[in-house]
């Protein structure tokens, strides 16, 4: 299991009853974004209810700066490790840049060779979660705060969830 305690961006989604967290990657421009729902029980909530809700706008809407608190979290998440690879040869056709997969593709200016043409394009991405994070560092910022005492929060992924990079 990863842990780490650190300020985040942390929040609840009321109407869908799910908690969102937020672990930024180094650099701080891509982000890991997991949807943590209460109850898993039935189709009635959790997991599916977050899914059938689910669209783009509404994860923009949920991750919002202000829709989310930057406070200390407890996190605890479970290792995994995702590897895949996708050919893009048919989704990039049926976006109507299929010629550059035949001799029409019109290439020979980048070598000189006549009738270059791309055989492949591949995507390949890779995801993973250790006891050393996901190589995600807090976020750094110049906050003032008015402190009280307050509980700690923990955000533990014991249950299915949604991640996003």
């Amino acid at each position: 299991m990863m842990y780490q305690k650190k300020k985040f961006r942390y929040g609840y989604i009321e109407a869908l009853k799910c908690w969102v967290q937020e672990l930024p990657y180094q650099g701080k421009e891509l982000s890991m974004i997991v949807l943590l729902p209460d109850d898993i029980e039935d189709e009635a909530t959790g997991l599916m209810q977050t899914e059938q809700q689910l669209t783009l706008d509404k994860l923009h809407e949920w991750t919002k700066p202000e829709n989310l608190d930057f406070i200390e979290v407890h996190v605890h998440l479970p290792r995994f490790k995702l590897e895949d690879s996708y050919k893009l040869n048919s989704p990039l056709a049926r976006l109507r840049v299929g010629d550059l997969f035949t001799s029409k593709a019109g290439l020979s200016g980048m070598s000189g060779a006549r009738d270059l043409l791309i055989s492949h394009i591949v995507h390949e991405c890779f995801v993973e979660v250790n006891e050393e994070g996901t190589e995600a560092a807090a976020a750094t910022a110049g906050i003032a705060t008015f402190r009280m005492c307050m509980p700690e929060e923990h955000f533990v992924v014991d249950h299915p969830s949604i991640f996003f990079i």
